[in-house]
Order: structure tokens, then C-alpha cells, then sequence
């Protein structure tokens, strides 16, 4: 199938894997290597150096983890997106909320597939995405996303839309357990600006301690929740 597909279309698709775990970015680089139209260029451990990778390499298709190290998958999409519309992107995830899909969609994202899914359907899901059209795992239906975003459009405007892309970032590391100094260290910026951003974005989410930074975090899907 991958020879006629390459004979018909003569192309080849220049994808970055993102995924925090080594073991599974050489799965998956292994399972695409085996076609001839697909081609990895690029490797990538966490998300900030996804987005800075993306922005050297100019790939057809990011296959980005939902839960990356630094800032997720989704804030990576976003950041992505705001800059290079063309770039197929598709998410990774475990979790098959529809909640999740819906957010890595409106993000950006064109691809949504599950962990779980055979591995065939990653391989199906970057030639959609590369032709311009969305991919989601079997398990989810376009009904389903279509009346969850139906049902949400009628809600009042969400407040974490209104963070900048830097306070989302430092929302995200402190979640993470970073202290000031610590993301101020990794963000080149100084632990005075780290806590201004702090104070601003905790009184948009009107969020008044670490606990209820925590919870934010957690139901909106930055950091994985306890088991």
C-alpha cells in the first residue's frame, strides 16, 4: 500500500515525533520508517524545544504527546499554530474524553489518536492530515465532537483564553512543582517577572493558592490527575 500510495502521489511527508519518553519516539520512528512516502527529521523530548525545533526544521506533520514536559502538547499547538497554520499537527493522547479532543482541536491540532489505537492508524492519520483534512481515533465520532463544541459555544468565554502565552507557560511549570527561580532559569527571564506573570494570571483564573492552581491545572488537562 505505502509503494502505490508513494507512485501515485510523489511525495515525501517530513514529520517531528515529540514524546518525552526516548523509548516510544523510536517505536514510533521504527513503525514510519517502514514507508517510503514518510520521512522523521526530527526528534523532540519536551515542549519548548518541539516549538523551536519546528520553527528550524519546517515539517509537513508534528506527531506531539498530549502530556510533554515543559508546556503540553496543547500550548505547544498553540504556540505552533499562531505561526505556521500549514503544519499538520496531530495529538497523542490516552485519554478519550471528549473534552480533551475538543481542546486539542480548537488548539489546533487536525489529528486526535489514542495511544492505544493500532499502530496503522498513526500512519492513516499523518496522509490525512498532510491532505489537509482531520483525523480522529475510531473510538471518537465527528457527532460527538460536533454536539460537545455545539454545547460549549453557548458558554460564557473561558478566562484561560485570556492568559498570554507567557503566563500559560509559567501556569504550567509551576503546576509541574517549578519554583520561581526555577522557571525564571528556564524561561531566561527574571524570578521578579516569573511572579508578576504569577499574580496576573492568578487573579484572571481568580484562583487564590497553589491547591486551587493544582486543581485548575489538572481539570484542564496541563498535568495528569491522580489515579
Amino acid at each position: 500500500m505505502g509503494e502505490n500510495y508513494l507512485t501515485e502521489r510523489c511525495i515525501m511527508i517530513k514529520i517531528i515525533l515529540a514524546d518525552d519518553h526516548q523509548i516510544v519516539r523510536k517505536g514510533f520512528k521504527a513503525l514510519l520508517s517502514v514507508e517510503p512516502d514518510l520521512k522523521v527529521v526530527g526528534e523532540a523530548g519536551d515542549g519548548f524545544e518541539t516549538v523551536k525545533m519546528v520553527e528550524q526544521l519546517q515539517p509537513d506533520v508534528l506527531v506531539l504527546d498530549l502530556m510533554m514536559a515543559g508546556i503540553n502538547g496543547l500550548e505547544v499547538t498553540r504556540q505552533i499554530t499562531k505561526k505556521n497554520t500549514k503544519l499538520g499537527i496531530i495529538i497523542l493522547s490516552m485519554h478519550s474524553n471528549e473534552a480533551y479532543v475538543l481542546e486539542a482541536l480548537r488548539s489546533g491540532a487536525r489529528a486526535y489518536i489514542l495511544k492505544e489505537s493500532p499502530p496503522e492508524e498513526l500512519v492513516k492519520a499523518i496522509r490525512e492530515v498532510y491532505s489537509g483534512r482531520r483525523y480522529l481515533s475510531s473510538p471518537l465520532t465527528e457527532r460527538a465532537i460536533e454536539a460537545y463544541t455545539q454545547k460549549t459555544e453557548i458558554q460564557t468565554m473561558d478566562s484561560y483564553d485570556q492568559l498570554t502565552t507567557r503566563e500559560r507557560e509559567i501556569l504550567q511549570l509551576a503546576a509541574q512543582g517549578s519554583t520561581n527561580n526555577e522557571i525564571a532559569t528556564r524561561l531566561y527571564i527574571s524570578p521578579r517577572t516569573v511572579e508578576t506573570h504569577r499574580t496576573n494570571f492568578m487573579r484572571k483564573l481568580s484562583l487564590h493558592n497553589h491547591s486551587q492552581l493544582i486543581q485548575f491545572a489538572i481539570q484542564r488537562g496541563l498535568i495528569p490527575g491522580q489515579n
